[in-house]
């Protein structure tokens, strides 16, 4: 493997692409994905303010949307990433198709998380006549804390791997320079580099994930 053809300048850049449409992706998936995560599961049957009506519809949204494969939805969300930036390519034109491919699936995580808090801790907030919406950010969330960091990481990472996949439009970063270099132009130098990239990319998200998880679950 010849690394003299390899133009780092070029790794570099699409090194901080990556990290950048993972970073601003991640903020809105959870900015958007948390609210819908803790609608589902306070207006789930026997919660704290149970809406079959409004379970069911969230649910099925939630559903569709990560039933959709992510290469399908980038496509089909193009006029609309348009609309709303200007452009589908780029970092820029990747971010929306991202969000909406992760923020329904961390919306579930949250939900599961959620169902896991001992339901003794409501029913105890409850019993002391505490309003909802504090039984809500006062208990239910601190308690669900490590879990939370933990759907935290499994969705950055899921982000990263669909930030790659989005080069196949031109998103840019690693995935758009793999196909571009590696796989067009059969430079298999930039293909070994950019997956070990991703790789180690990948494992420092884990480990300072899993880091936060134990250290909230020791407080």
């Amino acid at each position: 493997m010849d690394l003299s053809v390899i133009d780092w300048s070029d790794i570099g850049v699409a090194t901080w692409e990556t990290l950048v449409m993972t970073g601003v992706s991640l903020f809105f998936t959870i900015l958007l994905g948390l609210p819908l995560g803790i609608l589902l599961f306070v207006t789930a049957r026997r919660q704290l303010l149970e809406q079959g009506f409004v379970y069911a519809v969230l649910s099925f949204v939630v559903n569709v949307l990560r039933s959709v494969p992510f290469l399908i939805l980038l496509i089909v969300m193009i006029p609309v990433t348009v609309i709303l930036i200007g452009t589908s390519l780029g970092v820029e034109g990747a971010i929306p198709p991202l969000v909406v491919g992760t923020a329904p699936f961390f919306a579930r995580l949250v939900e599961n998380v959620l169902r896991e808090v001992d339901r003794g801790v409501i029913e105890a907030c409850q019993a002391m006549g505490i309003r909802t919406w504090r039984i809500i950010f006062g208990a239910l969330l601190p308690e669900a804390l490590p879990g939370l960091i933990a759907a935290v990481t499994v969705t950055a990472i899921t982000l990263m791997s669909y930030a790659a996949m989005s080069g196949v439009i031109g998103g840019g970063g690693l995935g758009d320079l793999a196909i571009r270099f590696g796989y067009q132009r059969f430079q298999t130098e930039v293909m070994v580099i950019t997956v070990a990239l991703l790789v180690v990319l990948v494992q420092i998200i884990q480990y300072s994930g899993d880091r936060l998880v134990l250290y909230f679950t020791r407080k």
